[in-house]
């Protein structure tokens, strides 16, 4: 069973939970304010799980990139994130369970989140004014999309653009923080003392395993997911998008697969893709690590310092135009001349077309050069 008829299964399973709730809004959300609204009610549907049925992981335990190696394979995808002086990587397998992980790296408290169902992982500082919120899941679809909400004052959040759609926070929008998705083994040779998410989350759960098994087969149609869908690309293809001062544009993963290094520019904004293969998919087999092989892509500024960069592949590597410094798909410079330096992360990220164009219609399609 694969594909959409194992989604069937699985939100069958868990519908029996969603049905014992009371099945009233006012009921299950007392302190929501569906009177503050910036979409029609009748847009989000329930996706099976009651709320919090998949549970945030709420102060998160983290062990070293070596004792990660005992349960996490090298080609398994996380998300990796670096600030305040930290980097961390989220593993997919965990996340798959939980969705969300309110985590805080030194002074900034963060939300870490990953919506199976359109391919999407995006990280948002949680800070709201003077507030900090924590965030839960809905058990709630829009689009496909998870919609979230903040246990401060049960609004309802679009995971896909951090906007709040209901309740106090209607119209708020929270602040992204760039993150990647690789390998964990391209993030364990980048950061051997960084730190990853461990297993020991509180719940007991099939870590390792993908409860979404076939799901991003390119002929395969999004989860409750009633909108036309855009023509332009296959629904199920991955893009990494991009977007600067306003302009937004994706790159299909067929395209990257054959250019491999593409560099670009986006509104005045010299930009770079960079990829490489081999990361496992992490909705295609039962067992993510033998997940078919798929390119791990990343975005950066082709900016450093003065100078405007021209990336391509040397012998497997990549490397810069004008020094031969070799780069890591990180952004960062781990050999030669540069060695040592970084390049200027965008607002990027990957997702399923389906999910990036129905949120964000008016979006460019690069096709080559």
């Amino acid at each position: 069973m694969r594909g959409s008829q194992a989604l069937v299964l699985l939100f069958a399973l868990l519908a029996p939970a969603a049905f014992a709730q009371s099945g009233s809004d006012a009921t299950d959300w007392p302190r929501t304010d569906f009177s503050r609204r910036t979409v029609e009610l009748s847009e989000i549907e329930s996706g099976g799980p009651p709320k919090d049925g998949i549970p945030a992981i709420d102060r998160p335990k983290f062990v070293s990139a070596q004792m990660a190696r005992t349960w996490l394979g090298a080609r398994e995808p996380v998300i990796a994130l670096r600030l305040q002086g930290e980097a961390r990587a989220y593993p997919l397998q965990i996340l798959m369970f939980h969705e969300i992980a309110n985590d805080q790296i030194g002074a900034v408290p963060v939300a870490v989140t990953f919506c199976p169902l359109c391919n999407a992982s995006i990280v948002f500082d949680r800070r709201v004014g003077a507030a900090v919120l924590d965030f839960g899941t809905t058990g709630r679809l829009r689009k496909s999309d998870l919609v979230m909400y903040d246990r401060q004052t049960e609004s309802w959040w679009q995971q896909f653009t951090g906007k709040g759609i209901v309740g106090r926070h209607a119209g708020t929008t929270l602040r992204r923080i760039p993150s990647e998705i690789v390998s964990f083994e391209e993030f364990a040779s980048a950061y051997p003392r960084g730190k990853v998410l461990s297993r020991e989350t509180g719940h007991y759960r099939p870590y390792g395993r993908n409860p979404y098994r076939g799901y991003d087969r390119i002929d395969q149609s999004p989860f409750l997911f009633s909108d036309p869908l855009d023509k332009r690309l296959p629904p199920m293809e991955r893009v990494i998008s991009v977007t600067v001062g306003g302009q937004q544009r994706v790159y299909p993963f067929a395209a990257i697969e054959k250019h491999r290094i593409i560099n670009d520019e986006l509104a005045g904004e010299p930009v770079v893709i960079l990829s490489r293969p081999g990361l496992a998919s992490p909705l295609d087999e039962e067992r993510i690590e033998r997940g078919r092989p798929i390119p791990a892509a990343t975005a950066f500024s082709r900016r450093l310092g003065k100078q405007v960069l021209e990336f391509a592949l040397r012998g497997g590597r990549i490397v810069d135009t004008a020094s031969g410094s070799e780069w890591n798909l990180l952004g960062e410079a781990v050999a030669g001349k540069f060695k040592g330096r970084r390049l200027g992360q965008l607002d990027s990220g990957v997702h399923f077309a389906f999910a990036w164009l129905a949120f964000n219609p008016d979006s460019e399609i690069w096709r080559g050069r």
